[in-house]
């Protein structure tokens, strides 16, 4: 089966916040389940580098746009690497490929008769990159962005027959056609969707960073617009026009409304086939506030893998996974679930066991450890990953660590001897090889180094896999 998953393109005018890394380090562990299973995968992120907020950016910088953005897609290509990132796709929009197809696309909806000029009179947020109806704003600013990011804009500009589609995108969300995952936030579309939505700015005036409109070189294409056609025109730039549509989007709850909402909209209008599924989950909050510069209360990526590790910290996101609400998190909560599930839990089992086998100078376990084989014995994870609840694999697998520590303390296997001994020995094995397979999508460094510790042809002790943090 073909496999298709999507990040959103990151505005590339900074470095990677927690938000960017938790759902791409989520998207990663996705693709690697289906890599497991045998599926045919195509992994797509990138960065979104057109738009009034990076040209702003690389100017601050004393910088020309595409030197900018051409530096800060080389940070962001290493920090994913970094990570154990495994995209097949880095997406640019600077990429001419890119602007031709996006100008191909753009103009086949205005020939459909679904774009017309107007004057476009309202809240602009530049932060968001989006023109914003007063009710999404609190108090006249953005609540995701600082007030100095909003004012008041009048612009000429095209616009797309957005609620001449809004029937037609209620209807497929409501019947499933649209599959869009969680329930809550599939809720909080349609209930939008029940307020009278205005047509949709495609151009900007006054913006020079972006992809000229191909009937009127005065004019930019939004860059959100063009920046959603991103999905397709890499397919058809790196050749994978196969995989279209993706199987799913996945990405955090500010970006819902354009993937649910405005992007079925436009491929509609193109008639092309729509997402097969919109995964959306929510945002990282700090003791129940949310995270802000101002406040000092941002805990970054930096910071996480320095106390963590890579494997460490791709665990602990998953384990804190805002799948349906925002999830509070703190330094503590994180040196303690590390601490609690990894240093304490995993490390110490597959350290006292280890130890055990290779004083009876036992052989690695014949169990099987195929992917198959394993989720035959455990199959709440297939269910678990193939609906994104990665919290859920790491519930699942610290209830099997729990379940094997009792096992192995009940048997007392040191106060055994012969044949008796090497029965609770090879169980616990097989057990351990189970949990290294199952979180091999997860931490892919650690579950190797257990599995090639498990299931060596002569076990020897591990190595310490997490030091305990004081």
């Amino acid at each position: 089966m073909d496999f298709y998953i999507t990040t959103p393109i990151y505005y590339s005018n900074d470095i990677p916040h927690l938000g960017h890394l938790s759902t791409t380090i989520f998207a990663d562990i996705i693709v690697r389940y289906h890599r497991l299973i045998g599926d045919e995968t195509l992994f797509l992120t990138g960065v979104d580098e057109h738009g009034e907020k990076v040209a702003e950016t690389a100017k601050k910088a004393g910088k020309e746009p595409q030197e900018f953005v051409d530096e800060m897609a080389t940070r962001w290509k290493e920090y994913w690497k970094f990570l154990n990132i495994t995209n097949d796709i880095f997406m640019r929009t600077s990429t001419p490929q890119h602007t031709e197809i996006a100008k191909e696309l753009l103009s086949k909806i205005k020939d459909k008769g679904d774009i017309y000029k107007g004057v476009y009179k309202g809240s602009y947020c530049t932060g968001c990159e989006e023109f914003k109806q007063e009710r999404e704003l609190v108090n006249g600013i953005c609540p995701e962005h600082r007030a100095d990011q909003v004012s008041f804009r009048e612009e000429e500009n095209y616009f797309f027959k957005l609620s001449k589609y809004i029937p037609q995108v209620k209807k497929l969300l409501e019947e499933g056609v649209i599959k869009l995952i969680p329930e809550g936030k599939k809720n909080e579309m349609l209930s939008r969707l029940n307020d009278d939505i205005s047509d949709l700015s495609v151009s900007r005036q006054k913006v020079s960073w972006g992809i000229a409109l191909p009937w009127d070189q005065s004019q930019t294409i939004y860059v959100w617009v063009e920046a959603l056609m991103n999905y397709y025109t890499a397919t058809k730039i790196y050749k994978k026009e196969s995989f279209w549509p993706a199987s799913v989007h996945f990405l955090g709850k500010g970006n819902n409304w354009f993937h649910s909402v405005i992007w079925p909209a436009l491929l509609l209008s193109l008639d092309m086939p729509l997402p097969k599924e919109i995964f959306v989950h929510g945002y990282y909050n700090v003791e129940g506030v949310k995270m802000s510069k101002s406040l000092g209360n941002v805990i970054s990526p930096d910071s996480l893998i320095a106390s963590f590790g890579v494997d460490g910290t791709r665990y602990l996101l998953c384990a804190s996974q805002p799948y349906f609400d925002d999830f509070s998190v703190s330094t503590k909560w994180f040196k303690d679930t590390y601490n609690n599930d990894l240093a304490n839990g995993l490390g110490n089992l597959v350290s006292r066991v280890s130890k055990m086998c290779a004083d009876e100078g036992m052989s690695g376990s014949d169990f099987d450890t195929s992917v198959k084989g394993v989720l035959a014995r455990n199959e709440n994870i297939e269910k678990a990953y193939r609906s994104y609840q990665l919290f859920e694999v790491i519930n699942i697998v610290k209830g099997k660590i729990k379940a094997l520590n009792e096992y192995i303390n009940q048997n007392e296997p040191w106060k055994k001897e012969g044949e008796t001994k090497i029965k609770i020995l090879n169980f616990a094995t097989k057990e351990i090889l189970d949990i290294a397979v199952i979180l091999s999508p997860i931490m892919p460094e650690n579950a190797s180094k257990i599995i090639a510790v498990m299931g060596n042809s002569k076990i020897m002790p591990s190595e310490v896999l997490f030091r305990r943090l004081t």
